[in-house]
């Protein structure tokens, strides 16, 4: 991914504007705003096939870039660029005839991604109070080649954990791990699948062949397969749509709780592979193994919060209550919310398939990560390395550390005390009996 950001505004009314999922029938340039402290990363967008999606007066740029430091990105670019990027925000905004939320896509790795956007975070908590915020976090690799990406990922969580509604976690290895199991299925000839002409997989053949270059078309596509089937249900009719605020309604049942493990199936990205269409219910169960999710993680022996299941193309309610029928014994969850399920229907298919799957899980399996990311963090910041670049930035002191490793932390512990719920006996609660 990208080290900087993109914001995106949504409205529901974009389903009189979206045909279909890669196709504009009209030009939605208002509707993001791009963000990047080193100018040549946008400018390649701009010369690239998605130029005119994007309105050029809606991009914002430096040249020197943050220099993976966290502190430049937070503090000196974020009041820098503030009336800027609210300017930009307030015309969004004013385009929609009904702001629901905003999407904020960034990495955590970086200067600009870390630092900037989640500065970007409490902007908008200030500006639009009452306005929903969703945030895809690209959270580096442990063979990252950024070494201070473990201080800015922790810097960064600290204000994600404080100022995000929602936050949907993808990891950098998950993703070049389901592209490398494309790759390796379409070279074995298994199922019959067949790469398309000029595909992304086909343009990172190479990739794959050295293995220290990551196909990162191919990764981000599967991010943006993502996002499309996020915001399926308000694009799109269907027999069962779900309002996109609804997730964190229903998905978050404590604030800082609010990190939702993605799964999608089919993997394929979108219109590059020809293969059989799955069996219905062989989609459902691919969407609960961890072959299947953007970050690493074992939900089926963690515990559920809450799941939400957003299906499109042909597919029928029964369908829907068959399956969760089907995969609940399987799967364990917290004794109070036993019914925690959440369901979408969306009667258009994604492009090249008759049907697809988005599961989003409010589930236990994210701490691993945390805790793999506080480790690293540990390992530079106990021999203080580094830290003079972060220091010497105004406004920054060492107590910043202190406080975001102390924030996560707090917050591995809220899942170490659901997951030790998880022998607890589950209540039969009464339900209503209404008179007839």
């Amino acid at each position: 991914m990208l080290d900087g950001m993109v914001v995106h505004s949504y409205q529901p009314a974009l389903r009189r504007l979206w045909q279909k999922d890669c196709k504009f029938k009209t030009s939605l340039d208002y509707m993001a705003v791009l963000i990047d402290m080193e100018e040549g990363v946008v400018n390649e967008i701009l010369q690239g096939p998605l130029r005119d999606v994007f309105d050029s007066k809606q991009l914002i740029t430096d040249i020197s870039g943050s220099g993976n430091n966290w502190a430049v990105g937070h503090k000196v670019f974020g009041s820098l660029y503030q009336e800027q990027i609210l300017e930009k925000l307030r015309k969004s905004a004013e385009h929609c005839d009904c702001l629901q939320c905003f999407f904020i896509i960034h990495s955590m790795g970086g200067g600009t991604g870390s630092g900037l956007g989640t500065f970007l975070l409490k902007v908008l908590e200030d500006e639009f109070p009452e306005v929903h915020r969703f945030v895809t976090s690209i959270y580096p690799s442990a063979e990252d080649d950024v070494i201070t990406s473990p201080y800015n990922s922790i810097l960064a969580m600290k204000e994600l954990n404080e100022h995000a509604d929602c936050v949907l976690p993808i990891d950098n290895q998950s993703l070049f791990d389901i592209i490398s199991k494309i790759d390796l299925m379409v070279n074995s000839g298994k199922l019959g699948t067949i790469v398309k002409p000029k595909s992304l997989i086909t343009s990172n053949a190479e990739a794959f062949k050295k293995r220290h270059k990551k196909p990162f078309d191919a990764m981000n596509n599967i991010v943006a397969n993502l996002l499309l089937n996020l915001t399926s249900s308000a694009r799109f009719e269907g027999s069962l749509n779900m309002d996109l605020n609804e997730i964190s309604m229903n998905l978050v049942p404590f604030p800082q709780l609010h990190y939702l493990v993605s799964s999608l199936t089919p993997l394929y990205t979108l219109a590059d592979v020809n293969i059989p269409p799955r069996r219905l219910d062989q989609m459902f169960s691919d969407a609960f193994s961890k072959d299947h999710q953007l970050i690493r993680g074992d939900p089926k022996h963690s515990l559920y919060l809450a799941c939400a299941l957003m299906v499109r193309g042909n597919v029928q309610i029964s369908d829907l209550r068959r399956n969760i029928e089907r995969l609940k014994p399987a799967l364990q969850f917290v004794s109070w919310n036993q019914e925690g399920w959440k369901t979408s229907l969306c009667s258009v298919p994604p492009v090249g398939h008759s049907h697809s799957l988005l599961a989003l899980a409010n589930n236990t399996c994210v701490k691993p990560t945390f805790i793999e990311l506080r480790e690293r963090f540990m390992r530079l910041y106990k021999k203080k390395a580094h830290l003079h670049h972060y220091l010497q930035v105004e406004g920054m002191e060492e107590s910043c550390f202190r406080e975001a490793v102390s924030s996560l932390s707090a917050l591995i512990q809220e899942y170490n005390q659901l997951d030790a719920t998880k022998s607890m006996p589950v209540q039969d609660i009464p339900r209503l009996s209404i008179a007839v």
